[in-house]
């Protein structure tokens, strides 16, 4: 026989309360007196009682649920950062309601299953979001921040790693490292991310009287490694090459090695983001760290700002990193 759900209404009548003082109970950072508060619990352990975080919501005009959209979640670097927001969110009484979406734009379904659940807040990660859904978030009172990267195009808080400085000094530190013939690939050419650190990486090249090749990729090792192939091909190779991201980084190493190459006699490698593959032994993927745990903790306190004021200029904020370098650019002398 399937054992009776005992509700908060049965709580709140033995225990004396109102069926939102129950609620308020099982809500993180609520008002309760520790007295009420111990006689709510008792009787709820007794019972069995578990709270119905939806119901509870509707009951309290409060779900404390924040949406997260991510597109690339085959990127380490993403997987990584989906664990770190949700345990971040939870330390502060959040749920997570996690979406993928397979297309580059956030589409109009995907937004209505966040109305739906009553998020308070998003936060989205590598998916394009336009100005048209922003607004109708922004119209639903809920706040948005865009994480590892910005858009001019939306009035959005956004918190990303200075990627154009920390290409720059990737370029200087390849330079110094006797490499002359540099190739950037490139991550996906609508990101604010990759054209970053595009731009930065040649910026730093040009001002040494140097053009850097540049092939297209879309941050997937295949791509990278099909790019590698195309530009070791080359008459004049280059002698060094920038991947968008460790992905692509390492896709790039695989190619090389393929050809009989030796790393980083023949070919330099940088990647970007320092994931945890990026070390390992086979690997010793010399990159660029994202101060990661700072961009979250920021992003999370600043989600949680907005959802308590409105009509608040957006903001952008910009992190440094680190290079960390590897066996990939050591070169032989």
């Amino acid at each position: 026989m399937k054992k009776k759900t005992v509700n908060a209404m049965e709580v709140a009548r033995l225990a004396k309360v109102s069926q939102s003082t129950v609620s308020r109970v099982f809500t993180p950072g609520s008002n309760v007196s520790e007295k009420t508060k111990k006689r709510v619990l008792e009787i709820a352990k007794e019972l069995g009682y578990r709270p119905n975080a939806l119901a509870r919501g509707l009951i309290m005009n409060k779900t404390n649920i924040v949406g997260l959209a991510m597109r690339d979640i085959a990127n380490p670097f993403y997987h990584e950062v989906l664990g770190k927001f949700t345990k971040g969110l939870r330390k502060r009484g959040y749920h997570v309601l996690f979406m993928y979406t397979e297309n580059d734009e956030i589409q109009q379904e995907e937004i209505t299953q966040f109305l739906e659940y009553s998020v308070e807040g998003v936060i989205v990660t590598d998916a394009y979001l336009s100005s048209k859904v922003v607004s109708q978030l922004h119209e639903n009172n809920i706040p948005v921040v865009l994480f590892n990267r910005y858009s001019k195009d939306v009035p959005c808080y956004s918190v990303s790693c200075d990627n154009y400085a920390a290409a720059q000094q990737i370029a200087e530190y390849l330079y110094e490292q006797g490499y002359r013939n540099m190739a950037f690939i490139s991550g996906r050419i609508n990101t604010s991310t990759s054209q970053d650190r595009q731009r930065g990486f040649c910026d730093a090249l040009q001002q040494k009287g140097l053009v850097p090749i540049i092939e297209e990729g879309d941050y997937t090792y295949e791509r990278a490694y099909e790019a590698t192939m195309t530009l070791l091909r080359r008459e004049q190779k280059p002698d060094a090459i920038f991947g968008a991201n460790d992905i692509t980084a390492l896709g790039a190493l695989d190619a090389a090695k393929s050809m009989g190459l030796s790393v980083p006699g023949d070919l330099g490698i940088v990647g970007f983001d320092n994931i945890q593959m990026a070390s390992w032994p086979s690997h010793e993927l010399t990159t660029w760290e994202q101060p990661v745990d700072e961009m979250i903790e920021w992003a999370i306190d600043t989600l949680l700002n907005e959802m308590k004021r409105t009509n608040v200029e957006p903001a952008s904020k910009l992190v440094s990193g680190r290079l960390i370098e590897r066996r990939t650019t050591r070169k032989k002398m």
